[in-house]
């Protein structure tokens, strides 16, 4: 599809202002639709729902705004959910399913409104368990029994032990651990250009900084893309399902219009209502302080996204916004080889952090690479 935006008209936008006017966003929309018009309130409208969404709030309509859209129309019970191999059924309503689930005590996995296998196992064993027809097929009959049995007490974070208890299990040596690292864009889309630096070169560099790294400790470190390839990030995603990764990695620098915006900051996945990716959480704040302690980067915090790498990777996933190229003391930053260096030791030492759970650990910016490499030499012994 085409990118809306402010000033276009036509079928098209007459069925976003529609959608936004159900959501009760916008007033209802009058008079035909070759009519309606992208204008100022409905780009405010657009503005409010990505905020609300844990989207890029651009104002613009494009596939993630738009997929985002769809799915808010579609409400539990209003129609039949399955597991659906080569195209996963999407919606609000697949994540209503998802959290009734797991306030019940099934494993549904990460609630992101995407029906996967898991969560047709866990829909299927709590049909056996309360006597339906166990088909894995969300009807009307399962629907009543979720509503009858969801809890009275809502909230909390129901998949925090089950993925503190897959890290504890794991053990806290890196050896073995398969990271996905991500470099931002590739091929001919270059990024942000900042005169002769684009994104795209910088990210690749640092991801071939971090691999070596990586391959050092033991770890098992994979690249999204080669650098002449730009893959999708619902293409991403797969990659590293497919591998059956433990952490993905996604490395991107940042631009504004303003030249003094600066500094390094870390998102994870989360809707901003509740839902989150726990050890993503986790890895982005212990990822963010790492990097703002070591470099002296502005620490612009830590936030949940809904941004297609984060939410369909079945494992925990980070992307790092690390400077602005738009900025000159940050790029003068990121164009060092050596802050590179500084950047690679940072994320390996935050991945190791993750692993240790707070044991045998030391203050923030004092783990070296050299720390990590002792440790896991002993762990060995």
């Amino acid at each position: 599809m085409r990118v809306l935006r402010r000033g276009d008209g036509g079928p098209a936008v007459a069925e976003v202002r529609s959608t936004l006017a159900a959501l009760g966003l916008l007033p209802p929309v009058t008079g035909p639709a070759e009519q309606v018009l992208f204008d100022p309130l409905m780009e405010g409208a657009i503005r409010a729902f990505q905020q609300q969404r844990g989207l890029i709030t651009d104002g613009l309509v494009g596939p993630a705004t738009y997929r985002a859209l769809r799915d808010a129309t579609h409400q539990l019970g209003g129609r039949p959910l399955a597991y659906m191999v080569s195209a996963p059924i999407t919606g609000d309503d697949v994540l209503t399913l998802q959290e009734r689930l797991l306030e019940l005590g099934y494993d549904a996995g990460r609630p992101n409104g995407v029906f996967v296998g898991q969560t047709e196992a866990a829909l299927r064993n709590f049909q056996r368990d309360y006597g339906l027809t166990v088909d894995g097929i969300c009807g009307p009959e399962t629907v009543r029994a979720l509503r009858q049995l969801s809890p009275r007490a809502r909230g909390g974070r129901p998949v925090l032990l089950r993925e503190q208890e897959r890290v504890r299990r794991s053990g806290p040596r890196l050896r073995g651990k398969r990271i996905v690292i991500d470099p931002g864009h590739g091929g001919a889309d270059t990024g942000i250009v900042a005169g002769d630096v684009t994104e795209a070169a910088l990210m690749w560099d640092l991801a071939s900084r971090l691999e070596g790294r990586m391959v050092a400790t033991g770890m098992e470190a994979l690249l999204s893309r080669g650098p002449d390839q730009c893959p999708d990030e619902s293409e991403r995603a797969r990659f590293a399902n497919d591998a059956g990764a433990d952490l993905v990695l996604s490395l991107h620098t940042d631009a504004n219009s303003s030249p003094h915006a600066q500094g390094v900051a870390s998102f994870h996945f989360g809707t901003g209502n509740g839902a989150t990716s726990t050890l993503g959480e986790a890895m982005a704040g212990l990822i963010q302080r790492e990097l703002a302690k070591r470099t002296g980067l502005r620490d612009c915090g830590t936030h949940p996204k809904t941004w297609d790498v984060l939410r369909l990777t079945r494992c925990p996933a980070v992307r790092i916004e690390i400077g602005y190229l738009s900025n000159a003391e940050d790029r003068a930053r990121l164009v060092d080889p050596a802050f590179r260096d500084v950047v690679a030791e940072g994320i390996v030492v935050a991945v190791k952090r993750l692993y240790l759970l707070g044991e045998n650990d030391q203050p923030t910016g004092t783990f070296s690479f050299a720390d990590v490499m002792a440790h896991e030499l002993l762990a060995r012994g």
